[in-house]
């Protein structure tokens, strides 16, 4: 209403300039119009790409300001599952040691970009929004943060992965909550086709290096393989394969490394989202009538979500899967121990490596700095 109101006192007033007055006044006042409603954007947080050093409270002005070409930028996606945070005090604590970690360890060239996705419902959006705009203030790379609604997703995720809720949820039943807990395994169908490779983290992490480090891993994908994951560094899978164990007393499934196959644990994956779309075998495993097949085979009921998933195919297509080693993924939960295997317990949880990522898994603290 001002610049209409100023418009037309710059009308009524033309008797008293001289023409070329009035023309240098009306052209200032469609300039001021269109610099407000042309020129300037109103950017959300989880759709602005932030460029080096800008620091206005974490929030930047926008991808216009990226001098790098974006469609010539190589980018780096990262996804982790943040939910059920609003007065969760302890999960917003792990969040912020995981972010923390990972961003101070982080370093990109100029032509890369790190894409932060998290999945959330609405008030877990809002307090994630507060603490990245804190933690991404004096980042010195380019990087992209999307929030993606658990709502719209699992509505996707559902029909896709119904039935194998059956064989790794808790309980008997098929719960449409539950969805979210198998997106990995589905994220090949749900993700953009221009994501090309994701890394899925667990908040209960602690990194000690540069997470660009993490996707070298996927250079060492054999032939046929389209998701890197670390073993389970506990005799889960010996207790849950028990039945089909006794039946082939010969068999190494659940047997610890460096021969056994433990099973694996699922808080720190490579995703490659290419070669899970094209792979046959990966997708024919989707199916119910094989999947209940395997699950049937190895008498097979776990309640973990996707890392049950990835075990039971594991143990009969490892040739799907790059084992990363466990400085990649160091848990610490020590349950089974203290709960009937201490005495096979050290040759699963043994880790020689220089640790890269902790992971405090069934809420285990994780050692200072």
């Amino acid at each position: 209403m001002g610049l209409i109101r100023l418009l037309l006192t710059s009308m009524a007033r033309v008797s008293v300039f001289r023409s070329y007055q009035f023309v240098f006044l009306i052209v200032a006042a469609l300039a001021v119009v269109a610099f407000y409603y042309f020129g300037t954007e109103r950017q959300n947080f989880s759709t602005t790409t932030r460029r080096m050093k800008q620091t206005q409270a974490g929030y930047g002005t926008g991808s216009d300001v990226i001098t790098p070409d974006r469609a010539a930028m190589i980018n780096f996606h990262v996804l982790m599952m943040f939910t059920k945070a609003d007065g969760n005090s302890g999960l917003q604590r792990k969040m912020r040691i995981a972010l923390s970690s990972l961003l101070q360890h982080a370093s990109f060239q100029d032509e890369e970009q790190l894409h932060l996705h998290f999945v959330s419902e609405d008030a877990s959006k809002e307090i994630g929004h507060q603490v990245l705009a804190e933690l991404l203030l004096n980042a010195t790379f380019n990087y992209e943060v999307r929030f993606h609604s658990v709502i719209r997703l699992t509505e996707r995720l559902f029909p896709i992965v119904k039935a194998m809720q059956k064989h790794f949820s808790a309980g008997s039943g098929t719960y449409y909550s539950d969805a979210i807990f198998f997106l990995s395994v589905a994220m090949h169908r749900i993700m953009p086709a221009d994501i090309k490779r994701i890394v899925q983290l667990d908040l209960d992490l602690k990194h000690r290096v540069n997470i660009r480090e993490l996707f070298e891993e996927f250079q060492n994908f054999p032939s046929g393989a389209v998701i890197g994951i670390a073993h389970e560094m506990q005799p889960v899978y010996r207790h849950t394969f028990w039945q089909y164990r006794r039946e082939n007393p010969n068999s190494k499934v659940g047997d610890p490394p460096p021969d056994g196959q433990p099973g694996f644990n699922s808080g720190v994956m490579l995703l490659d989202l290419e070669a899970m779309r094209h792979s046959e075998l990966y997708n024919s495993l989707l199916e119910p009538k094989l999947l209940s097949h395997l699950a049937d085979k190895y008498h097979f009921h776990g309640h973990l979500g996707d890392q049950d998933f990835f075990t039971m195919v594991g143990m009969e297509y490892p040739s799907l899967f790059h084992v990363l080693d466990c400085s990649w993924n160091r848990q610490l939960c020590t349950w089974w121990r203290d709960h009937g295997y201490a005495d096979v317990f050290h040759l699963y949880f043994n880790c020689e490596k220089s640790v890269k990522i902790y992971h405090g898994n069934c809420n285990t603290a994780i050692p200072e700095d």
